[in-house]
């Protein structure tokens, strides 16, 4: 459950130097992906993560995520089985979290792409939530393929990167395995913005198969 700090540069939110603040920070490094707007060029801020937690994700840690100042909370790996994480906007009441869920699949047959609009349009209300100073966990079951494929979408469509470039940008911090079908969706989307050109910069020969 590794991951990665997605933090857009430029306003007040800074690390903070307190040891509790960096061990917590790592700790929501194990399964999903924070979060933060700091300006307009995306910036990726690597955590390194500690040896294993008693408790297994994070996401269902409301003290630990409020003390990391998560304002947001998107699972990509909303439901009751075993492959998801079992938490709604009914386990948040009270914590003054909000919460937005997507019940996806980590099969290459699940459409995400259905919902990549809905993910970048909840990540961008919360980042504007209190004067600009929100923060945001998006998460799935292991960080791994779901979650992070919600990120790259969100880099795509937000802040015209090509698939290419958002893909490298988070492999760069750490290792993610959006599964084929994801890949394939994420190559889609980045030949319909082409196409419609509102990518910036070297949009590279991607091909979905």
């Amino acid at each position: 459950m590794d991951v990665l700090g997605l933090r857009i540069p430029g306003s007040d939110m800074q690390r903070c130097n307190s040891q509790e603040q960096r061990r917590l920070e790592q700790a929501a490094s194990r399964n999903g992906f924070i979060v933060l707007k700091e300006q307009k060029k995306p910036e990726l801020l690597n955590l390194n993560p500690p040896p294993p937690l008693p408790l297994r994700f994070v996401a269902q840690n409301t003290m630990r995520l409020q003390k990391l100042g998560v304002t947001h909370v998107l699972n990509v790996a909303e439901g009751t089985s075993f492959m998801h994480v079992n938490t709604s906007a009914e386990f948040y009441a009270g914590t003054g979290i909000t919460y937005h869920g997507i019940q996806a699949n980590d099969t290459e047959q699940f459409n995400l792409s259905a919902f990549f609009e809905e993910g970048a349009d909840f990540i961008d209300k919360a980042l504007a939530h209190n004067n600009s100073k929100g923060k945001v966990y998006v998460h799935c079951r292991e960080g791994y393929s779901r979650s992070p494929t919600m990120v790259v979408a969100y880099l795509m469509l937000r802040h015209r990167m090509a698939a290419r470039l958002a893909v490298a940008t988070v492999r760069n911090k750490r290792e993610i395995g959006p599964n084929d079908g994801f890949l394939r969706q994420l190559c889609q989307l980045n030949e319909k913005l082409a196409k419609e050109g509102k990518l910036n910069g070297e949009v590279g020969k991607l091909k979905s198969k």
